[in-house]
Formats: structure tokens, C-alpha cells, sequence
């Protein structure tokens, strides 16, 4: 890691922007010439802003194997539970129910992003779609009682909620799910703008853009650096509230899932990529 990062990101963490547009001015690695075109334009908003730039980034790069991956998993989930309704939270343009073998299923899609979530409707043609746009918090919460679903699962989605939200989204469905399924990175636990924490976030992010070649410009200002951003600056949009594989198991048997199990999945340029199945308790069995 460069001094010049490592310098910006300091300053990120304290909030002085000046000082760390200043630190990657005149950058030559991948990282310091996106950050800097980032703080040049004072930017700010949410990733999901430029969709385009999102559907770059998962379409290239690393996320071809991670998501060869993912979907190989959820056809295993699948194949065990034989749904006949699931719950996508976070669905994004709906690739990870590519898995789904069968078009005998009735599928619910939460998703905050409408451009996605047509995306996703559109690649769902000939299932059953219950489409529905908006946050997973009033979703859960305004479940009727006899709403079960075989699999809910989520990939890469549930840790853009706060952890004390995703308390609270998690217990609202464990009582309508039968097997939770959840996708996510399994990151260190660092101390937030330590000396560790900068290295990693500089290092993982400079691999990351080097895997990226004519979309990197898009890639880097639509998605990567308001993440990178929003993760250190004060008051910034945050787009992440990520913690370790173990945390992801306790948070979950938190809420009242049981027969929690990890399994890694990927080695991804960010972290390890692992599956978390666990069971619920649903209210009624679904009908079929």
C-alpha cells in the first residue's frame, strides 16, 4: 500500500476530504486515479444510483466465477428442498435464480432498485412473480401470519442493512421461512480506519480494479468508490455493514433459525465468499 493511499483513506475516516482529494492527486495506480476522479467530482449517493454501473461490475471481473458458484450452491438448496415458493431479498436483476430447474415455482422478489428488479422480472418469464419494490424492513414486518416460503435467500444483499436492522428483518421472517438461505463475504474484523483496516480496504480494492478494463471508469465511480467511501467517511452514504462468516452465524441464530452451517464458497478478490443455510420455524406447512 502507497503512502498516498493510505494518507487519503486516513483523512477519508476523519472527514477531511480536502486533505484527501490532496493525497491521490496525480495518482498512477488503478485505486488512486479512481478515488481521485471520485473526490474531484464530490460525489455522493447511493450505488444503486447508476444501475448500469452495478451491472458492470457483477457482469465482469471476479463475479463470473463467484456467481458460477453461487448459483451451483443454490441448485444444491434447491434440489434438497424442492421449493414451490421462494423469497428473493435484494434479488438485484435476478441472476442468482438462475438456479431455479423448474418454472413450477411462485417466486417473491424485494428489491430497492426498480431498474433491477424489472431486470429480474424479465429474466423470471414463464414463474409465477409476486415483484415488489422497496426495502426488506416493511416487507418482513408486514407479513401476513400464514406467509411461508420454502427458501428465502439473499446474496449479497443483507449486509447493505445495519446490523441492529437486519436483527430485526431476520426475526420478522424466521417464523415464515423453512430454509434460509444467505450469500455473503466473509471479511476480517478490524478496527474501523486502523492502520489494518486502510490496508485491507486499499488493497482488496486495488485488486478489484485491475480486474476490470474498459468498464473500470464506470465500474469505479458508479459502484466501487461510493462503497469505499461511504465505508470510512462520516456521514456519507453507507452502503455496507459487512462482519465475519462467525457473526453472520450468530446474528442468525439470534433470530431464532437453528441448524446454522456455513460453507465457503469462493475466493473472491473483496473475501471469501460462503453459503449460510440454517432452518425456521414457519407457521404452516406450504401447500402443494
Amino acid at each position: 500500500m502507497s503512502d498516498y493511499i493510505d494518507e487519503a483513506l486516513k483523512a477519508l475516516a476523519d472527514g477531511d476530504i480536502d486533505r484527501a482529494r490532496e493525497a491521490v492527486s496525480g495518482g498512477r495506480t488503478p485505486l488512486l486515479t479512481a478515488l481521485a476522479a471520485y473526490l474531484d467530482a464530490c460525489a455522493d449517493g447511493s450505488v444503486y444510483d447508476q444501475p448500469a454501473a452495478f451491472e458492470a461490475f457483477i457482469d465482469g471481473g471476479g463475479n463470473v466465477g463467484l456467481y458460477r458458484e453461487v448459483t451451483s450452491a443454490l441448485a444444491d438448496v434447491y434440489a434438497r428442498v424442492r421449493p414451490s415458493r421462494v423469497l428473493d431479498i435484494g434479488c438485484g436483476d435476478g441472476r442468482a435464480l438462475r438456479a431455479l430447474a423448474s418454472t413450477d415455482v411462485a417466486v417473491t422478489l424485494v428489491e430497492p432498485s426498480a431498474a433491477l428488479l424489472d431486470a429480474a422480472v424479465r429474466s423470471l418469464d414463464g414463474f409465477e412473480v409476486d415483484a415488489r419494490h422497496g426495502r426488506v424492513e416493511p416487507f418482513a414486518a408486514g407479513l401476513p401470519a400464514d406467509a411461508v416460503f420454502d427458501v428465502a435467500q439473499s446474496t449479497f444483499a443483507l449486509h447493505t442493512l445495519p446490523h441492529e436492522v437486519r436483527d430485526g428483518v431476520l426475526a420478522d421472517l424466521v417464523g415464515h421461512v423453512g430454509v434460509l438461505a444467505v450469500v455473503e463475504f466473509d471479511v476480517p474484523d478490524l478496527v474501523h480506519g486502523s492502520p489494518e483496516h486502510r490496508r485491507f480496504l486499499a488493497e482488496a480494492y486495488e485488486r478489484g480494479l485491475t480486474e476490470y478494463d474498459a468498464d473500470r471508469a464506470l465500474v469505479a465511480q458508479g459502484f466501487l468508490m461510493p462503497v469505499l467511501t461511504g465505508q470510512l467517511v462520516p456521514g456519507a452514504t453507507r452502503a455496507t455493514w459487512e462482519q465475519p462468516a462467525s457473526r453472520w452465524a450468530a446474528q442468525v441464530a439470534r433470530a431464532g433459525f437453528t441448524d446454522v452451517h456455513v460453507t465457503p464458497l469462493h475466493d473472491y478478490w473483496w473475501s471469501p465468499a460462503f453459503l449460510l443455510t440454517a432452518s425456521g420455524s414457519p407457521a404452516a406447512a406450504t401447500p402443494r
